[in-house]
This record gives structure tokens, sequence and C-alpha cells, in this order.
């Protein structure tokens, strides 16, 4: 486990990166696939922390790479699920993902739509969501964490804003491999888009990925840069 910032840590589950909020106990962002669970609890026993003080979930989106632990850390811990209100229901049965699936240019998304995600079950295990977030929401988490509703990835994803800190942590709105771009795939690209580009009026120094590496100064500057058309 990572620490990026005064209070969120990373944590590298093979492809794909959850994060750990420490503030009054820990907030959990993502799961990683199924089966997740133990790598999770050992990462952060591994820095001194307690996988019992985690107080609550939070899902930026329903795809199995993120929501694939969810319902096992929920039941294990006795903790509350919060997901957006676009997402929730599909969460609730246990419902992976959306078609179509609109794949985004370059050999490279080619590559891994066709090896890693075209054939994938999207399913993951039904999980109660306690509590179904908003656009604009502000959750009372080190100082306040902004939900901003990101469609176009999924209906309900979410990005998390954490105010104080000029922190995003974007999910799957893009991907910063070796710089910004598009996910691999998205539900509606033109949505995405619009998405993307509402991400880069926000203010923020350091930004965080489902996938990729972290941006670790001038992130809005860089969103702008990238996706402000």
């Amino acid at each position: 486990m990572r620490k990026i910032s005064e209070s969120v840590y990373q944590i590298t589950l093979g492809p794909v990166n959850a994060f750990v909020i420490d503030d009054n106990g820990l907030t959990l962002i993502d799961t990683g696939y199924a089966g997740s669970t133990d790598r999770i609890f050992k990462s952060i026993s591994k820095a001194g922390k307690n996988p019992e003080d985690i107080k609550r979930i939070i899902l930026t989106h329903l795809h199995p790479d993120h929501a694939g632990s969810a319902a096992e850390i929920k039941r294990r811990l006795n903790i509350p699920l919060l997901a957006h209100e676009l997402d929730a229901d599909l969460i609730e049965n246990g419902t992976g993902g959306r078609n179509p699936k609109v794949l985004s240019p370059g050999l490279l998304n080619w590559l891994v739509f066709h090896i890693f995600i075209k054939r994938a079950p999207m399913k993951t295990e039904p999980a109660q969501v306690d509590q179904r977030l908003t656009d604009n929401d502000v959750l009372d988490i080190a100082g306040g964490l902004q939900v901003v509703h990101t469609p176009g990835h999924s209906k309900g994803h979410i990005a998390l804003l954490l105010q104080e800190e000029g922190l995003l942590i974007a999910g799957d709105i893009c991907a910063n491999f070796i710089g910004l771009e598009l996910s691999t795939i998205y539900e509606d690209m033109a949505v995405a888009k619009a998405s993307l580009s509402k991400v880069a009026d926000l203010d923020f120094d350091k930004a965080v990925f489902g996938h990729g590496i972290m941006i670790r100064s001038h992130a809005s500057k860089k969103f702008k840069k990238a996706f402000k058309r």
C-alpha cells in the first residue's frame, strides 16, 4: 500500500488499482476482481493499519475489475456499500456491465479488448448498495469527498474529488500509462468525452486512476490539454 497524499493510499491489484482513504477509519474505493479481498487486507496490514477499520466501500462503477470483491468484503466486515444510483441496481443483481461496448481507437486498445474483455463474463457477486450517490454529493471524509458523476464508461461512473488535498480519484474515465488516454471501452463515447471535459474544468493538482500511474502535479491542466476541445 503506497501513500500518495496526506490521507490516500494506493493498492495495486494486478492491472487495476484500489484506494484507501485514512480518516477516522478507512474508506476503501474499489475492490479489484473477485478474489482480491485477502490481498487488499494484507496490503493494509503491511502498512500498519487494521483491515477491520474499513468503515465503508465506495465503487467508482460496476465493472468486475472494480466491484468484483465488494460483496465479499461487505459480508466479512458488515459495512455499507456506496455507488452511484444509476449503477446500483445492476450491482445488486450481479450484472458487471452493459452493452454496447464502444472500443477506443488504437492497436493496444484493440488487443486489450479482444484478449481480455470481449469474452470475459460481465458478472459479479450481487451486493446490496446501502447508499445511492448522485452528482455533487459531498461525503464527510477527509474534509469533503465530492462525488462527480462522469458517465460514459458506465452510466453510473463516478470520479471522487478530495477537495482539501486537491486529489482526483478518476476511476476509469480515462487511463494514464505513458500519458493521459481514453480507457479501452466505453458505453457511450460522446457522453464519456463530455465527462472528461467536465472533469477538466475542476481544480485539482494530483490524479490517480483505476488503470495507470499517478499524476503528481498540475493534473487538471493536463486534463485540459488532453481532453478539452
